[in-house]
């Protein structure tokens, strides 16, 4: 086995606290959204812990828009290769592949990670959706029924306060699912825990022939 170092300790920094916070984010929307169902902690607490959070995740989106864009990774990473269209999709096709079928039989990945490109294609498309654009509208709907007032114009953007409400509690539905799979996900490695040990230490175990 080899180690690659995919995960640089900012990146790993980042993570754990977004990952944590989602979680809390998640659990107390959802005290805030239905309080006759679901009672973790009063609608009042829940509010307060939620907008608290909910700067946090702001800031800590900000670090790692700042970290990828000075470091140009962000190009490297999160970018799908669209002026590559056939070689893409081609590429996306045997990752799918292998995720339906490959990997019940055994064989091997067809993407191995490297630290300018750790993300095989079908990640790499998702993570771009994720990254650039379901989270930003998740934190400026969230700011925006954080102070309706405030930022009243804002919301006119959006087509008013009802719409960015629906936005935000659907990308909140979306999250919720998107944990499952992303836990699942981290279990496909050479070994159920080495992606996951991986955004610890910032090492990946990949085999020295595949």
């Amino acid at each position: 086995m080899k180690k690659v170092y995919l995960h640089p300790l900012p990146v790993r920094i980042w993570h754990w606290i977004n990952a944590l916070s989602f979680i809390v984010l998640i659990l107390t929307g959802l005290q805030i959204r239905i309080p006759h169902v679901w009672h973790f902690m009063s609608v009042e607490t829940a509010v307060k812990v939620h907008s608290v959070l909910g700067f946090i995740l702001i800031a800590n989106y900000f670090l790692w828009f700042i970290y990828y864009i000075f470091t140009g990774k962000v190009f490297k990473i999160y970018i799908p290769p669209f002026w590559r269209p056939i070689q893409w999709i081609t590429s996306m096709f045997r990752q799918a592949r292998y995720y339906a079928y490959g990997i019940m039989v055994g064989e091997d990945n067809p993407h191995h990670p490297t630290p300018d490109r750790k993300f095989n294609p079908l990640q790499q498309l998702f993570y771009f959706f994720i990254m650039l654009v379901c989270i930003p509208l998740q934190l400026i709907t969230g700011l925006i029924l954080w102070d309706p007032a405030k930022f009243a114009s804002w919301a006119k953007i959006f087509g008013g306060l009802q719409i960015v409400d629906f936005i935000h509690v659907a990308l909140w539905i979306f999250f919720t699912f998107f944990i499952f799979v992303h836990v699942y996900l981290s279990t496909l490695g050479h070994t159920p825990l080495a992606h996951i040990v991986a955004m610890i230490t910032g090492y990946e175990e990949e085999p020295d022939e595949h």
